[in-house]
């Protein structure tokens, strides 16, 4: 009977807590809209950012029933917190290519309020994707859905070559004219003729797949000079103008100036 009464206060003891656990996850995802709570915080006197630590552990090691899965799944929790951040992060490459038509972002490159370079920047490292395999693969999947160069370095070359050829393609596409492109014209504060006038120069130091890339937008080794006393305002004026006709609205700035 001891043993028994005891056994009963210890599942008992263990039932009011999942119960606290579960209330206060509730109150704390209908104030907040989320259920990723730091590990410190408490909600009123409860120890909630501990509490669900301890779930995930539980969860991993297979201790928990489905049962309570299943209704820590409909609060929102996130057993994996590395997933999380990383769903985040990905969600502002997406921002960042809506307007940039590229994931060859600057380190300073922000979107979405989170410094979306320097994160593109760590993950292309060795091992940026994660220590495990097979998410790695799959996070370089999710990311190659967004931009198939959004790690241009596999291919041989830079991510600011990647991020310049995607701005002259978008010019390109937008109406431009390769004449148009001289040094001065700006996307997004990069500027794309100066960029230009260097790969034609030095062509023959390409590798064959950036060769091939250029040659389909047209540029070719030294290729098609600009008309002597081309008037580089009249030229930026005019390839302002196709932008806006010819490009998406995502894709339409108002960093086309001339140079002073």
């Amino acid at each position: 009977m001891i043993a028994k009464w005891i056994s009963y206060q210890v599942i008992n003891t263990e039932r009011q807590d999942w119960r606290r656990g579960v209330e206060a996850a509730y109150r704390y995802r209908q104030r907040e809209e989320h259920l990723d709570v730091p590990y410190e915080h408490t909600e009123g006197a409860y120890p909630l950012g501990r509490w669900l630590s301890d779930q995930r552990r539980a969860y991993r090691t297979g201790q928990m029933t489905g049962e309570r899965a299943a209704e820590l799944e409909e609060l929102g929790i996130v057993w994996d917190t590395a997933d999380q951040g990383f769903a985040e992060n990905l969600a502002a490459a997406r921002a960042y290519f809506e307007l940039h038509g590229t994931l060859a972002a600057p380190r300073h490159a922000t979107a979405l309020d989170r410094a979306i370079g320097q994160w593109l920047t760590n993950i292309r490292r060795p091992g940026g994707l994660g220590k495990d395999p097979e998410r790695a693969g799959r996070r370089a999947e999710k990311l190659a859905a967004v931009d198939p160069d959004w790690n241009p370095r596999e291919n041989g070359w830079t991510v600011d070559w990647q991020r310049h050829y995607a701005y002259l393609a978008q010019l390109l596409a937008g109406g431009a004219r390769l004449a148009d492109v001289v040094p001065g014209v700006t996307r997004h504060g990069d500027d794309v003729g100066r960029w230009l006038a260097t790969q034609r120069r030095d062509f023959s130091k390409l590798n064959a797949e950036q060769q091939r890339r250029l040659g389909e937008l047209g540029v070719k080794n030294m290729g098609e000079p600009v008309a002597p006393g081309a008037d580089r305002v009249q030229v930026q004026a005019r390839l302002a103008g196709d932008a806006r006709v010819g490009a998406p609205p995502c894709c339409v700035q108002d960093d086309l100036r001339p140079p002073p």
